[in-house]
């Protein structure tokens, strides 16, 4: 890849904007793996065209995006493995298919990987850079019970004439999961949004915030608000009440 080319390519890696650019189409399969920790991981990557370039190379490249971190490049011209990745990951490929292989997963390898091809173009003096859609690896592992907290309104929100009731779930495995939130007994069927985390990188499990909001209104004429937490690892749901006289 040439001087230009790499430079354009680190400060994409900073910028990190997924995607395709130019007629090439790249097609990553399959688009999830959930793998057992200590099994192998394989992702294919295929091209509408080939990837060879006019100065005989191929610069296809496979990058990961770990949760909290910046991206990362793994390999870079099909098969070559940048500064400090371990042995277990490999590429191979030619033409239009190419190949990433973990042999070994291990819970820190969670994360969205993408092929990736840079094509120098003397037209325009730059570089067409084009993404697979990118592939999510998650380690399966044995059930995990949430937990579970619940919290009221702070009284700056409910100057502002509204009122935000959060429901902490953490650490649970798998990710399937029923929030329900009631109301004075009632089950609000509405009104509230689950916001999930990525798969934690040391235990694998996942946590989610959900948020019922109502208004300063609704919240001031009803007085037991309920977050009851079902999920397979529990013989019987998880519930957490909060009451207004409650400090």
């Amino acid at each position: 890849l040439k001087m230009r080319c790499l430079a354009q390519f680190l400060g994409l890696l900073m910028l990190w904007i997924p995607g395709s650019t130019g007629d090439i189409e790249m097609i990553q399969t399959p688009l999830s793996l959930l793998i057992t920790s200590g099994e192998p991981a394989s992702i294919s990557c295929r091209s509408n065209q080939s990837l060879l370039n006019s100065d005989g190379n191929t610069y296809l490249n496979w990058l990961v995006h770990k949760p909290g971190q910046s991206p990362q490049r793994l390999i870079y011209k099909i098969s070559n493995r940048d500064s400090g990745i371990p042995d277990k990951f490999s590429g191979s490929g030619s033409g239009t298919d190419f190949t990433l292989k973990i042999s070994s997963v291990e819970v820190e390898d969670v994360g969205v990987y993408y092929c990736m091809q840079g094509t120098y173009s003397p037209n325009t003096n730059h570089c067409v850079y084009t993404f697979g859609q990118g592939t999510k690896l998650e380690i399966k592992r044995t059930a995990a019970k949430p937990t579970v907290s619940i919290f009221q309104p702070s009284p700056e929100e409910l100057k502002s004439g509204s009122a935000s009731l959060v429901c902490f779930v953490n650490n649970f495995y798998p990710k399937e999961i029923d929030i329900k939130w009631k109301v004075d007994g009632v089950e609000k069927k509405d009104g509230f949004l689950n916001s999930f985390t990525d798969q934690d990188t040391k235990d694998s499990t996942y946590s989610l915030s959900s948020i019922l909001s109502l208004t300063q209104g609704e919240y001031d004429s009803h007085n037991i608000f309920v977050c009851e937490v079902s999920h397979e690892s529990l013989t019987s749901p998880i519930v957490k009440s909060v009451s207004k006289n409650e400090c």
